[in-house]
């Protein structure tokens, strides 16, 4: 029976938000995921004491815990912490447009107070201005506890009864019981690290780091190396790369790391898993001992022995499921390769999951590795992700998931749960990679840093500002203070975060003040060396407008016949979705079974097709015991399709959990692709009614896929005149 070793490593990151020359901060992310993610997912390994894991945590990160912990404030917190009998009206604006920053359906809607703020705020109906007359004082110092409370750690509550006694109070909260509970916020934020040295000490944890301000190392070495990826890419204006402020991110990181935790790490999650052959003598002079991309990177640098089929299923799992050795001018270091798929299941799946069933699957899955590894000396599996931003939209904050998880990998005879150096001390790697593949952990490129216009845009810029900073330091006139603080304005800027706004790979509604953010920190250089910036760093880079829609609108009547047979024609006039991730804040880097989906009506029904990928939906499908297709109006429905690989499945629509119809009023084919037509009239609608539902393939009890991935599909039921009214506009 073989065994596995799991080594899951959790990365905690945030960029450099605070303007330390101004002395400003207008983002509240590291105090929010503090309270929330940082602190809580310590939590969750202290009641385990018997699981052992690696936590990632990035220095600029550090920095600015440390500092909240020493009366640091932002925006948001300043905000919360003003009266609300006597807050200005641009306060008040800004409490009612900011303080809903939460993933409404696991953080604002489950509590009965935040939600009734929610609605009456009316986001995407009407505005700040027009929606504040509606709230009154106590409702807007309810909505400042509130946003502030949702974003603590379930356990918190179940630790601390006198927290758990100020949520259950609910509303009408005096100033002193909000004050109370700002104060209890920073209380929190400084057991965080003293928890981490705790687990470290113990041996529970390996702590590692990464390069100081979290920057994409192999373009401070030669952004040229965006090619061997990229051949054909667009590069900015100035292509060398800065690799004396490469020695410096990591020197510096090294350094604090030994301050806060009393040791040396041995390991590094470089930034975005990106990786390249001239970093490796740099890691090694500042003594890490071993790195980790993602398996991606492993194919490359095989010259493609290592990938997955398009099934998802790994070729040669035995290259991939263990560590391996990289060395440069006589240096060398141990490199792992997170196995992406399963991290992308706890990333963007199992949050649809019950956490029993999630967690059962995991354990399956390593089982299932166990067994097709079964001849290598030691199988390891590398699960590595953010361990932040996915508990947000996990109903219960992830922590059904955690328990099951911990205690049942900690328990279960075929699994064990390692730290990476712990693994590697007992097992050290064999075999040398010849050459270690330039890329990141993302399509093991680095398109989402460089290449589009806007983010070669911000490369020169960078490149124009360092070049002033550095005549400004060889002329001698400024004190090192000074200089000192314009690098770090300068490192701060070459942080990866900024570049991962830019261009059309991800967009949130904070694209503007990211952007923002990065031209004031080299607007900074200048003003601390006495310069007026030049004008083009108040131009704005980002040119991204309001959010694109995840997916168009039908714009005629659809003449469909059920037969999974996919005829382009019949399905020209449909909206289309292609199946990805609108989640900005994290990358989903493998697929799913769903391909694409297609809907629109004609007259009288509602029709939707599913693609597939990989294959015809009739195979695709095949592992699918439901496909479900839910919806959020009209209210509590839902239609079920069991056995949906089959030629002519059942649907079944439910209300409330109650059957409405048999699957006589369900038309469904399965062939290429799935098509299905449901009757307006048997969902209850009438014209101009919103339709807006999800698709979900469930598998026993674990959900497969969504589509889409976050949010819903919206449509409206259409007015026999539709295609008059769409053929005039």
């Amino acid at each position: 029976m073989s065994t596995v070793s799991l080594a899951l490593m959790w990365h905690q990151h945030q960029p450099y938000y605070p303007d330390d020359v101004a002395g400003e901060n207008p983002m509240p992310w590291v105090r929010l995921h503090g309270t929330k993610d940082y602190l809580g997912m310590a939590l969750h390994l202290e009641e385990v004491p018997e699981f052992r894991c690696t936590i990632n945590l990035v220095p600029s990160l550090l920095v600015q815990i440390e500092a909240y912990v020493h009366g640091a404030t932002d925006r948001h917190l300043q905000v919360s912490r003003l009266p609300a009998d006597g807050l200005e009206q641009d306060d008040a604006y800004y409490l009612l447009d900011n303080f809903f920053m939460a993933h409404a359906d696991a953080m604002i809607l489950p509590h009965e107070r935040y939600r009734e703020l929610y609605l009456q705020r009316g986001l995407g109906v009407d505005s700040a201005q027009q929606a504040l007359p509606r709230f009154r004082e106590r409702d807007l110092r309810d909505l400042q506890v509130w946003s502030n409370l949702s974003w603590m750690h379930p356990l918190l509550f179940e630790k601390d009864s006198e927290l758990a006694e100020f949520k259950a109070k609910g509303r009408r909260y005096t100033e002193d019981e909000k004050q109370w509970l700002l104060d209890k916020q920073r209380d929190l934020l400084a057991q965080i690290i003293p928890l981490h040295r705790k687990l470290a000490e113990r041996g529970q944890v390996e702590l590692t780091t990464t390069p100081f301000y979290h920057p994409i190392l192999p373009l401070l070495f030669d952004k040229r190396l965006a090619r061997e990826a990229m051949p054909d890419v667009t590069l900015p204006s100035y292509k060398d790369g800065y690799p004396e402020d490469a020695e410096i991110h990591v020197r510096r990181a090294v350094e604090q790391h030994e301050r806060l935790f009393g040791s040396a790490p041995r390991g590094m999650w470089p930034s975005e898993g990106s990786v390249c052959q001239a970093m490796l003598p740099l890691l090694a002079r500042h003594g890490i001992e071993w790195i980790a991309t993602d398996e991606e990177i492993l194919g490359c640098s095989t010259h493609g022995k290592v990938g997955r089929d398009s099934r998802g299923h790994v070729r040669h799992p035995e290259l991939l499921y263990r560590a391996w050795k990289v060395a440069e001018a006589g240096s060398e270091l141990g490199i792992i390769f997170r196995d992406h798929s399963m991290s992308d299941q706890v990333g963007f799946h199992y949050q649809r999951s019950p956490g029993h069933a999630a967690s059962a699957d995991f354990i399956g899955k390593l089982h299932a590795i166990g067994d097709a590894c079964r001849h290598n000396p030691a199988t390891l599996v590398p699960v590595i992700l953010d361990g932040e931003n996915c508990w947000e939209y996990y109903p219960d904050g992830g922590v059904s998931f955690l328990r099951e998880l911990y205690r049942n990998a900690a328990r279960d005879s075929r699994v064990e749960p390692v730290t990476v150096s712990e693994f590697l001390r007992k097992h050290p790697p064999a075999d040398t990679l010849p050459r270690l593949f330039s890329g990141s952990w993302i399509s093991h490129n680095f398109a989402i840093w460089i290449g589009h216009p806007e983010d070669n845009r911000a490369w020169d810029a960078l490149h124009t500002t360092r070049q002033f900073l550095v005549r400004e330091a060889n002329e001698g006139k400024h004190d090192q203070a000074t200089l000192a603080r314009a690098w770090d304005e300068m490192y701060i800027a070459e942080g990866s975060d900024w570049f991962w706004w830019y261009g059309d790979d991800h967009s949130s509604a904070l694209d503007g003040l990211f952007d923002h953010l990065f031209r004031k920190h080299l607007r900074n250089i200048y003003t601390l060396l006495n310069h007026e910036p030049p004008g083009t760093l108040f131009t704005p880079i980002s040119q991204a407008g309001t959010h694109r829609p995840i997916h168009d609108q039908p714009n005629s009547f659809l003449k469909v016949k059920v037969d999974g047979r996919a005829s382009y024609f019949e399905w020209i006039n449909a909206a289309h979705y292609i199946c990805g991730n609108e989640r900005g804040t994290m990358a989903l880097v493998t697929r799913g079974i769903l391909q694409d989906i297609r809907f629109g009506f004609d007259r009288d029904r509602l029709l939707i097709r599913v693609d597939t990928d990989g294959g015809p939906a009739e195979e695709r499908l095949a592992e699918v015991s439901s496909l479900r297709i839910g919806f959020v109006d009209p209210a509590a429905c839902e239609i079920t399709i069991e056995n949906p690989s089959q030629p002519r499945p059942i649907g079944t629509i439910t209300r409330a959990g109650e059957p409405s119809s048999n699957g006589k009023s369900i038309e469904v084919a399965t062939g290429k692709v799935l098509e299905l037509a449901v009757p307006f009239s048997k969902l209850g609608v009438k014209v101009g009614d919103p339709i807006r539902f999800y698709v979900e393939l469930i598998g026993g009890e674990s959900s497969l896929d969504r589509a889409p991935r976050e949010g819903i599909f919206e449509l409206a039921m259409p007015s026999p005149d539709f295609e008059r009214i769409m053929w005039q506009v």
